[in-house]
């Protein structure tokens, strides 16, 4: 096995201020955020017959990241880690000390979409779609930072890229992260750019179901070089958690798509 490439120690804080600051997975919010806000009402003032006006995305943004922070907590609590939190409750609402799922903060911009749509009037397909639409940008920055942070990496190997990671039993892993940052990220990101310019909003759910089948697929194949977690290992030795929150992805996404058919 070869020795791998040593990564040094990142400052996860951007910037910092006696231990307070701005860390680089907040950054990584705030860019999806902002970035996915600004492309969706640069779509809504293009189209004047779309079905979400400027109004619609500004509260939005609002919703939604209420739902990223609240359904990503709850659902690193409730699938990752319950015995702990229960032990030690107050633990809960240490957001900056990291933890946050994303198949939880699916689920809380699921329920963000869907009062919305209500409030609106509009189909929550036609919300979710353009939530999808820009979703890769958070899910790149997302994982570079965890890259950064050095955290939710892969399992041990012998690949020429393999990395030693800070603070890890010093074998060489698989930078699983950047695996993500690539597929869920630039790949399913090039997706969705593509059927933007093919018109895929015009057809109600179909970048929702791509979102759902595209990320479902990716994630659950790298969830086979990556580490899992410790006190979890995998759920009756046949899957990850990873892998498990993602299969109800994968049959959303595909019913969608044979709705939508």
């Amino acid at each position: 096995m070869n020795g791998g490439i040593i990564l040094p120690e990142f400052d996860p804080f951007l910037i910092s201020f006696g231990g307070f600051g701005i860390r680089w997975y907040a950054l990584a919010y705030i860019v999806g955020l902002l970035g996915g806000y600004w492309i969706m009402r640069r779509e809504a003032r293009r189209h004047s017959t779309a079905p979400m006006p400027v109004e619609a995305i500004d509260s939005l943004l609002n919703h939604v990241l209420l739902g990223v922070i609240l359904g990503g907590r709850f659902g690193y609590v409730m699938f990752y880690n319950p015995a702990f939190f229960l032990a030690n409750p107050v633990e809960v609402i240490k957001v900056w000390q990291g933890g946050m799922s994303f198949h939880g903060g699916l689920l809380g911009v699921t329920i963000a979409m869907w009062m919305l749509a209500r409030r609106w009037r509009v189909p929550v397909l036609a919300v979710s779609d353009r939530v999808a639409m820009v979703l890769p940008i958070g899910l790149f920055f997302g994982r570079l930072s965890n890259f950064i942070n050095a955290e939710l990496y892969g399992r041990v190997t012998d690949l020429p890229w393999g990395m030693v990671f800070p603070h890890s039993d010093g074998m060489p892993r698989h930078p699983s992260q950047l695996y993500e940052a690539g597929l869920e990220g630039l790949a399913l990101g090039l997706v969705m750019f593509v059927g933007w310019r093919r018109g895929w909003l015009q057809r109600t759910g179909t970048m929702t179901a791509i979102l759902l089948l595209g990320y479902g697929l990716a994630r659950f194949v790298i969830e086979y070089v990556r580490e899992p977690e410790a006190h979890l290992g995998q759920v009756l030795g046949l899957a990850t958690m990873g892998q498990i929150l993602c299969l109800p992805m994968l049959v959303a996404g595909g019913w969608i798509l044979w709705r939508r058919a």
